[in-house]
C-alpha cells in the first residue's frame, strides 16, 4: 500500500494504541523506553547503528500496531532508481520482528509516497550469524550498479562493539517482477574484531575519477577509514588492503554513516556527527570536507582537517525534523541530492526519509528545499 508519510504521521497517534516496550541488552546495558531514549555505554562507544541492535523504540512501536497499519521505520537510507521507480533500501527492523530484520525495501515512483516492499533476504546469512552469533537485524546498506550488477553492502553487528562484519549482495535487477530478480548473497567483504582500533560498519561505496572503486566504513573508535576494492568481485582488492584514515574527533569520535561523492575536481566526505537513536534527543548533524583525492586529506572550508575535528555543517536538526544523518548521494539527470534519516519530532521520534536537492555554492554543497514538508515547518517541495 502506498501512503504519504506525513499524512499517516498526523493520524499514527489517533488510529494506533501504542505501546511502551523496553528492550535489555546485557551485552551494552541499554534500556531503551518508547519515544527513542537511550542510555550509551559507559565510554559513549556507541554506533550509528544503536538503534538497529539495541532495538530503536520505532520497532516496537511498529510491532504494537495492527496489521493493517503501515510500518514506519526508515533507518540509514540508500537509494536507487532503475526504469522509472525509485527503491530505497534500509536497515532492518531493529526488534528483529519484521522481515526477521533484514534489510528493508521500499518503491516510490515520486519521492514522496513510499511502499514497503520486505526485505532483501528472508533470513541472515548463516555466515554472520557464524561470526557473530544472533543478532537481531542488519544495518546501513548501500546500493549502487557495477560490472552488470546491482551492488547492495550492509553491515552486521552488536550495539557499543567493532566485532563486525560487512557483507554484499547483489542481483542483476532491482525490479521484483522481473524473472531475473534474485538476490545473490556473496558473503563476507570486509570485517573488524575487538582486537582492530575501528569498527567495519556503515559501507558506502565510491567511484573515483578513474573509475576506480573504493569502500568507506567506520564508526566511532578511531573514525572514518577508506579501503581499495577490486572492481570485478566487488571485495577488498588484497587480502590484507591498506586501511586509510579519512576523519575523527574527540573522544568517543562520534562520527559515522560516511559517504563520499566527487564534484567539479573534488571529493567530498559527508559524515553523520555526534548521536542517534534517541529519538528527539538525538544529535547527529551531516558535517562534510572536501579533498583533491580520494584517500584524503579531507578538510572543511576553514582548512581543518576532518582527521583533526574538522568538518563544515551542510544539514542540521530543522523545526521537528531531528537529528539528521547517514548521508547518502543519489545522483541526478541534472546534479546530485542528499538522502538522510531523521527522527519525527510530530511523529513520537518515529526514524523516517528526507531528500533534498544539492546545490553547489563556492565550491561547497549547500542543501536545497526538502521534497517533503519539515515536520512542524510547512512550507514549498522540492520538485524531483
Amino acid at each position: 500500500m502506498f501512503f504519504s508519510r506525513h499524512r499517516q504521521s498526523r493520524i499514527a497517534d489517533r488510529a494506533v494504541s501504542v505501546k511502551t516496550q523496553v528492550i535489555l541488552i546485557a551485552a551494552a546495558t541499554v534500556a531503551l523506553i518508547l519515544g527513542g531514549t537511550m542510555a550509551a555505554t559507559a565510554n559513549g562507544s556507541v554506533g550509528s547503528h544503536a538503534a538497529a541492535s539495541a532495538g530503536n523504540a520505532a520497532g516496537a512501536r511498529a510491532n504494537a500496531r495492527s496489521s493493517a497499519a503501515p510500518y514506519l521505520f526508515v533507518h540509514d537510507p540508500t537509494m536507487a532508481r532503475e526504469n522509472g521507480t525509485y527503491y530505497l533500501f534500509s536497515t532492518g527492523d531493529p526488534a528483529g520482528a519484521i522481515g526477521n530484520g533484514n534489510i528493508q525495501i521500499r518503491t516510490s515512483r515520486n519521492l514522496r509516497d513510499w511502499s514497503y516492499r520486505g526485505t532483501v533476504f528472508a533470513d541472515k546469512p548463516a555466515w554472520i550469524t557464524s561470526a557473530l552469533g544472533a543478532i537481531p537485524n542488519l544495518w546501513a546498506p548501500d546500493i549502487s550498479y557495477f560490472g552488470g550488477l546491482w551492488h547492495l553492502y550492509y553491515a552486521g553487528s552488536s550495539f557499543g562493539s567493532n566485532n563486525s562484519v560487512i557483507g554484499l549482495a547483489t542481483t542483476p535487477t532491482l525490479d521484483p517482477g522481473d524473472p531475473r530478480y534474485h538476490w545473490t548473497d556473496d558473503g563476507q567483504v570486509f570485517r573488524t574484531t575487538t582486537a582492530d582500533n575501528f569498527n567495519a560498519i556503515d559501507p558506502s561505496l565510491v567511484s573515483d575519477a578513474s573509475g576506480g572503486k573504493w569502500l568507506v566504513l567506520g564508526s566511532f573508535w578511531s573514525g572514518i577509514k577508506l579501503i581499495a576494492l577490486d572492481a570485478a568481485t566487488g571485495k577488498p582488492a588484497s587480502s590484507s588492503p591498506q586501511v586509510y584514515s579519512l576523519a575523527s574527533k574527540p573522544f568517543p569520535d562520534p562520527e559515522e554513516g560516511a559517504g563520499i561523492t566527487y564534484h567539479d575536481g573534488y571529493y567530498y566526505l559527508f559524515v553523520a556527527v555526534d548521536f542517534c537513536c534517541r529519538g528527539i534527543s538525538s544529535t547527529y548533524h551531516i558535517q562534510v570536507g572536501r579533498s583533491t583525492s580520494v584517500t584524503g586529506p579531507y578538510t572543511d572550508a576553514s582548512g581543518t582537517a576532518m582527521t583533526n575535528g574538522g568538518g563544515m555543517e551542510v544539514q542540521g536538526t530543522d523545526a521537528g525534523m531531528i537529528g539528521p544523518g547517514s548521508p547518502f548521494i543519489f545522483q541526478t539527470a541534472s546534479g546530485s541530492d542528499l538522502v538522510y534519516h531523521y527522527y519525527d519530532a510530530f511523529s513520537a521520534g518515529d526514524a523516517w526519509v528526507q531528500i533534498r536537492p544539492l546545490i553547489w555554492v563556492g565550491g561547497w554543497p549547500v542543501t536545497g528545499q526538502p521534497f517533503v514538508p519539515v515536520p512542524g515547518a510547512p512550507g514549498p517541495e522540492a520538485a524531483p
